[in-house]
């Protein structure tokens, strides 16, 4: 891809323009979100994995991200993932090897970052808030592998969308907890200062074992009417959808 849309992205976060540039901006955004939507309507329920594009296949984070969503995909939840290497190639893996559905959000970067082979579906996307819009409007739960700038951005901001009533309340699972240590223990800080209350706790677990995290999405899950598949709804071959189909 060439540098025009970054210089692009650039232009607009310098200040106003001449409108019809904005509204061409602002038409762009739109037509990302129409991609979304068509692409990914019939996906759900997903669970959403996130982490780092970095850990090669030999690291422990890589085979714990494998693992945790072979069983998330085994509960009958679609495992959704930003597309790419590392931590996201390795649950798109684990749901496929569990015969479950694999799907990934792909993101535009200055050196691409290629989609893994592990993805039934994906949609490649130029605007990194329209991608994570389009991961929390299909998933019921997070899952956070270790990660980096981008990992966090993910967390803390579902986070604060969840404390602040603007989106469900859902789990969210943070594994790598001696990776997340010093995150650990400046949530207690924020617990201890007040600046956020118990009760923003009650839906974030911080484990590595599997099996806390399955008992947690399946505690959460029960009852929910997140997690309930509506009734089938037919593809639109004029608006290029198409079913996905478990192996």
């Amino acid at each position: 891809m060439s540098n025009a849309f970054y210089n692009e992205e650039r232009k607009f976060l310098n200040g106003a323009r001449a409108r019809w540039k904005e509204f061409k901006y602002v038409g762009g955004v739109v037509m990302q979100f129409l991609k979304g939507f068509r692409n990914l309507h019939f996906i759900g329920p997903c669970v959403t994995v996130f982490g780092s594009a970095r850990f090669k296949e030999d690291h422990p984070y890589y085979e714990l991200a494998r693992e945790v969503s072979a069983e998330i995909a085994k509960l009958g939840f679609t495992v959704m993932t930003g597309g790419g290497p590392g931590i996201m190639e390795a649950a798109n893996r684990g749901a496929k090897e569990a015969g479950g559905l694999s799907v990934g959000c792909n993101i535009l970067l200055p050196h691409e970052q290629k989609h893994n082979p592990y993805l039934d579906r994906y949609v490649t996307m130029e605007y990194f808030f329209v991608r994570k819009e389009l991961l929390r409007k299909y998933s019921f739960a997070f899952v956070v592998l270790p990660g980096g700038f981008g990992t966090l951005d993910e967390f803390f901001e579902t986070l604060t969308l969840i404390q602040t009533g603007k989106i469900d309340r859902f789990p969210i699972v943070v594994m790598g907890v001696g990776y997340h240590q010093e995150i650990i223990a400046h949530v207690q800080r924020m617990m201890d200062e007040e600046t956020i209350s118990p009760d923003d706790m009650d839906l974030l677990l911080f484990t590595d074992s599997v099996e806390e995290v399955m008992a947690h999405i399946r505690k959460h899950a029960e009852g929910s009417p997140s997690v309930k598949l509506e009734p089938p709804r037919k593809a639109s071959w004029l608006l290029g959808e198409r079913k996905l189909k478990r192996a």
